[in-house]
């Protein structure tokens, strides 16, 4: 048996402009779906979060492009994981209306290896 090197994956995660649409009443739900999408990556099978980040204390407002609104670091076991990781933005649903986690966020996976801090 041999040890798979796991894919360190940079999981980036921007809230979109229908997210600030909602009224305040009703972005408990998203939350609450945010909280479930983070749970159920932790839970795929072989992976591994290392971090989080969110910094929306610095960066206020929609996230068109780079920097996104949060970040997970995570080792996944291999590409069909991540996949799966970004797909639950397809399946999670925020309300009683049918409407899933993707209306409010999406997602960019950045795949890689560690990178090792050489000892001088």
């Amino acid at each position: 048996m041999t040890d798979k090197t796991p894919l360190r994956t940079l999981l980036c995660f921007a809230v979109q402009p229908a997210f600030f649409d909602l009224p305040f009443d009703q972005i408990g739900p998203v939350w609450k779906g945010v909280q479930q999408l983070m749970g159920e990556i932790a839970r795929i099978p072989g992976t591994t979060v290392l971090g989080t980040l969110d910094d929306d204390q610095t960066q206020v407002g929609t996230s068109p492009a780079f920097p996104w609104t949060w970040y997970m670091l995570c080792d996944f076991t291999d590409r069909d994981a991540v996949v799966a990781a970004c797909n639950l933005l397809r399946t999670i649903q925020t309300d009683d209306q049918n409407h899933r986690l993707w209306k409010y966020m999406r997602v960019e996976a950045r795949m890689g290896r560690a990178l090792e801090i050489p000892q001088l």
